[in-house]
């Protein structure tokens, strides 16, 4: 698995599978985050699966697919709700961590510094620079 921290609370992977269940709990893992459509992914590894799989190792499971043309500030809202704004230590995932990504950013968007959340997505790999202008205000 190819897990990045984003912040002590908040990390974000590509694609995940039934079967990693088990070694998410074991790193503290108590919430996935979907961020992927069904439509991307074989039934083996739509969020229904996942689902059952997660919650039978006792790890909470919320689903919010997102695609770049559903980024709106409502959809943001709904993910970050789910996800950062929760107690829980959260995984969000999609096909490679960015979709993940650039939602968490998107929601911390006027809620914190524009350069630490660029900072905190390159430290995971992944580069948000062309976002900075954008990030400065809140989205939702």
């Amino acid at each position: 698995m190819d897990i990045r921290q984003l912040t002590p609370r908040y990390f974000v992977a590509p694609q995940i599978d039934p079967g990693d269940m088990d070694d998410l709990r074991a790193q503290g893992i108590t919430r996935i985050l979907c961020n992927r459509p069904d439509a991307e992914v074989p039934p083996s590894h739509q969020a229904a699966a996942l689902r059952e799989a997660a919650e039978a190792a006792g790890i909470a499971f919320a689903d919010q697919p997102l695609t770049h043309q559903t980024m709106t500030p409502e959809v943001i809202a709904k993910n970050r709700a789910l996800g950062a704004e929760t107690e829980d230590v959260v995984l969000a995932y999609c096909a490679s961590g960015t979709r993940s990504t650039i939602a968490w950013a998107l929601g911390q968007a006027g809620q914190m510094d524009s350069d630490a959340i660029v900072e905190a997505a390159a430290k995971a790999g992944y580069d948000l620079a062309n976002m900075r202008p954008m990030l400065g205000q809140s989205y939702i």
